[in-house]
């Protein structure tokens, strides 16, 4: 990013991590970018306010924490948080709700009206939002947002629960999956969406992202490689620019 050193952008391992993040996650490496949100959360440090609605978050966010470290707190919910409310007629053989039996690495945060829990679970997230009327060894039940897109939101939470399950009674059984190809175009844009905003031209992208000897021969005005650049800077601006909302 452009207040960083010119060439922090250079080195595409530093960009390994972006394969296995979800929509949320990947929607705040893009915001996070945003010149004019990085200005907002500085005025909001000086003399907070209550902006963080226009930028699709319940609570700013410091811009300077990649997604492996930041939890921002979307508004409304994306479609893979987890709603958890008290079971209102269990059966004999409910499951109890115990929070720190979760599984991995959790994170826990207090939004002014509900709990959120974050769990990494090897390198997937499933996020809860939970009940404050659910306390610990009540049954519980998942709640799914009612609507036309039922089916796909309960598309986007059943793989995850199904993750949980599988981590609860079985850890050592999960595996990572292959990054896909949107994956690696995630992680070639955001990585020229860092150099465009360092001041680095579209050739100056190419030949970090591709190698110099390949832009030599392929570099020209009609080209594919210019014109793969121009579409790959003009996606992670569009993205960085309110797009980012389509990947949560």
């Amino acid at each position: 990013m452009a207040d960083l050193d010119a060439v922090h952008w250079h080195p595409s391992a530093a960009y390994l991590y972006i394969l296995h993040l979800d929509g949320p996650a990947l929607a705040w490496e893009y915001l996070r970018r945003n010149p004019e949100y990085r200005r907002a959360w500085h005025r909001h440090r000086r003399r907070p306010q209550h902006d963080a609605l226009h930028w699709g978050l319940r609570l700013l966010e410091d811009p300077a924490r990649d997604a492996r470290d930041a939890y921002p707190d979307w508004f409304p919910d994306p479609s893979s948080v987890v709603q958890i409310y008290p079971d209102a007629d269990p059966t004999a053989d409910a499951l109890l709700f115990h929070l720190w039996r979760f599984p991995s690495r959790k994170h826990l945060m207090h939004d002014g009206k509900r709990l959120v829990l974050t769990t990494q679970i090897v390198n997937r997230m499933l996020r809860m939002a939970i009940s404050p009327a659910l306390e610990d060894g009540m049954a519980y039940a998942y709640a799914v947002r009612a609507g036309c897109k039922l089916s796909e939101r309960w598309r986007a939470i059943e793989a995850e629960l199904a993750l949980l399950d599988t981590a609860k009674v079985q850890p050592a059984a999960i595996t990572t999956c292959r990054p896909g190809r949107a994956s690696m175009l995630h992680m070639r844009t955001l990585q020229a969406l860092d150099g465009t905003l360092a001041g680095a031209s579209q050739r100056g992208v190419a030949e970090v992202l591709f190698g110099i000897a390949v832009v030599t021969k392929r570099w020209y005005d009609d080209g594919d490689l210019r014109a793969q650049v121009r579409r790959m800077i003009g996606r992670g601006q569009t993205l960085m620019d309110g797009g980012y909302h389509r990947l949560l």
